[in-house]
Formats: structure tokens, C-alpha cells, sequence
């Protein structure tokens, strides 16, 4: 007697090298438009499929969770965090959360760096220049569009996980010097390679650094971590660079110090109410902001299809998921 494929319900538009693969594996059902599910939707796909797929932009609460069918056994999250996902009701429902953790490293390390430069050098002020004169400027001047060098200069990586590692790398080559905070300090061999100084109060690290990159995953405790009073010890010259998650900082006491020149400038790839950006942002020409690109590489994408496939075929053989998020693992 043939197998029972399950019904896979994927929530977004995936690349198509990926969505094939389901359709051979799975009885796949596809989002060919790529339009974002309701929350209503949601219910409907979790009241339906074996399998759910979502991504970061699909909020399964505890009540969304609840309403689940008895059928839905895995939720195999498309994405590195899970933030979007109640894992504790799922779990509580007997419902396997997995994620597609270490592939999606070096793109975001190569973004949090071309931030830090973009940033610090006014790469975009000066591209919107030509584009606003027509390709006509004035010529060169020794005092027109001045950046900052950032070799020499101090680098505060929060949350030094595998992004954080990747970013002190690339820092070092740079010529930065590289301090971190970390809920738990690095191996002393790790932290001789990446020549790292840690630090146990974040405060402290904030009022000594010249650029703050978040990097440290976005959970309860972690909402916020840069408050208005923390944001108030950098140093005004200090730039933030923010390609974690939005909610990490408080944007509107970041905004505030931004436009009364009490920060050197941001670099932002999340925002805390995203997909909106308040439009005061906008305005900032000391702010770069990306509409969540950190991530978007082919490659990446693809790897990230693969471990989806990989743990839902895993699950469907009997095998714990080698992605298996668990609630205190969060």
C-alpha cells in the first residue's frame, strides 16, 4: 500500500528550485502569489496540512496555535529565528517547531559590515548626490562629504553567536578593534582568534564603543535590551547597526537621539513595527536603511529551502528533526 504523502502548506512564494522539490516530496501546496496569509488564513492552512511552513512574517500566537487541527504535527519554520512563532503552545500541543539555524551566517555578517561602512563613509548620501544632479557635481574638495575611517575603531558585537563571529572576522580585516557582549563568555581560544575583548556589562561596552552592531536573537528577554537609558550612554559620535531584529532596540528614544544629533548614524535592516518604517527615518540622512535584505541571497534561500526539506523529511521518517527548537533552548 502506497505511502500517504503529507499535505505541506507553504505560506510564501519560495524559490522554484525549492517549491519543485517539495512538489516531488510532499503533497505541496503553494503560494503562487507570494501575498502574505491573514491571520484567518493561518488557522485555515493549520486546521488543513500536516505540515505548516511559515516564515518571519507569519505570526503563530497561542491562539492561532490552539486553533490548529489535530493533524498538524510540525511547523517547519522557513528562517533562523523564531520569534514569530509561540513555541511553548506548540509544543504544548504536541507540534514539532523546527528552523534553518548556521546557514544564512555569512550573508547577514556581509550586510552588518557593508552597513558599518555604508554608514560610516555616507556611501548612500553621496550615490543620491549624482542621481539628484543628473550625474553632475561640483568636482572633488578636500572638505566635501566627509565620512569617518573605521580602521582603528572600536566594534561592541551584541550577541556573539555565529553572525557575531562571522561580523568579528570580517571587522579584523578591517583593522577594528572587536569587544562583545555575550550572555556567556567565548571560549578563551575563540576569543584569542577572533581577538575579542568581552564584556559583562553591556553598559559599560555601550559608553566605550564607536559602532554597536546587534546581532543577538530577539526573545522576551531581549526586547528592548537597548533602552532609551542605554542608548543614552553611547558616545554622540557612536553608530548602530541593527540586522537582528527590530524589537531589540527602542527605535523611537533611537530615532529621537538621531534627529537631536545625539548619534553619529544608524544602519537599520529591521525595524521594530516592520513591514512599517516610521517615516521620520526617512528623513535621517545619517540613517541607511534596507528593507530586510540581510538574508537575501540566492544561495542562502536555497540552503534555507533545503533544511526545511530536510527536517520535514526527517520527522516523516520517525527521526527527531536536526533542527528541533525547544523552549528552553529560547
Amino acid at each position: 500500500m502506497t505511502k500517504r504523502k503529507p499535505l505541506v502548506i507553504v505560506t510564501r512564494k519560495l524559490p522554484p528550485m525549492v517549491e519543485t522539490r517539495m512538489r516531488e516530496l510532499f503533497d505541496a501546496r503553494l503560494n503562487e502569489t507570494d501575498e502574505p496569509f491573514g491571520k484567518d488564513e493561518l488557522i485555515a492552512a493549520m486546521q488543513q496540512a500536516d505540515v505548516l511552513v511559515p516564515t518571519v512574517t507569519d505570526r503563530l500566537s497561542k491562539e492561532v496555535i490552539d486553533a490548529a487541527g489535530e493533524q498538524l504535527r510540525l511547523i517547519a519554520n522557513f528562517g533562523t529565528g523564531v520569534d514569530n512563532i509561540d513555541v511553548s503552545a506548540a509544543t504544548a500541543r504536541g507540534i514539532t517547531v523546527t528552523n534553518t539555524p548556521g546557514v544564512l551566517t555569512e550573508d547577514t555578517a556581509d550586510m552588518t559590515m557593508a552597513l558599518i561602512l555604508a554608514v560610516s563613509r555616507r556611501l548612500i548620501e553621496g550615490a543620491q548626490v549624482l542621481r539628484e544632479e543628473g550625474g553632475k557635481w561640483p568636482g572633488w574638495s578636500p572638505t566635501w562629504m566627509l565620512g569617518h575611517r573605521i580602521w582603528g575603531k572600536r566594534l561592541g558585537i551584541v550577541g556573539m553567536g555565529r553572525i557575531g563571529q562571522a561580523l568579528a572576522r570580517r571587522a579584523r580585516a578591517f583593522g577594528m578593534q572587536v569587544h562583545y557582549h555575550n550572555r556567556n563568555r567565548l571560549h578563551p581560544d575563540l576569543e584569542s582568534e577572533l581577538e575579542a575583548t568581552w564584556w559583562e556589562s553591556l553598559d559599560q561596552m555601550l559608553a566605550r564603543m564607536d559602532v554597536i552592531s546587534v546581532n543577538c536573537p530577539h526573545t522576551p528577554g531581549t526586547y528592548h535590551l537597548l533602552s532609551a537609558r542605554r542608548l543614552k550612554l553611547l558616545q554622540p559620535h557612536a553608530i548602530i547597526v541593527n540586522t537582528a531584529r527590530g524589537e531589540i532596540i527602542d527605535e523611537a528614544a533611537m530615532m529621537k537621539m538621531l534627529l537631536a544629533g545625539e548619534l553619529g548614524g544608524i544602519g537599520l535592516d529591521v525595524f521594530e513595527h516592520e513591514p512599517a518604517v516610521n517615516p521620520r527615518l526617512l528623513e535621517c540622512k545619517n540613517a541607511v536603511l534596507l528593507p530586510h535584505m540581510g538574508s537575501a541571497t540566492i544561495e542562502g534561500r536555497m540552503d534555507m529551502g533545503e533544511k526545511v526539506i530536510i527536517n520535514i523529511r526527517a520527522f516523516m521518517d520517525g527521526h527527531t528533526p536536526p533542527d528541533r527548537v525547544l523552549p528552553e533552548m529560547l
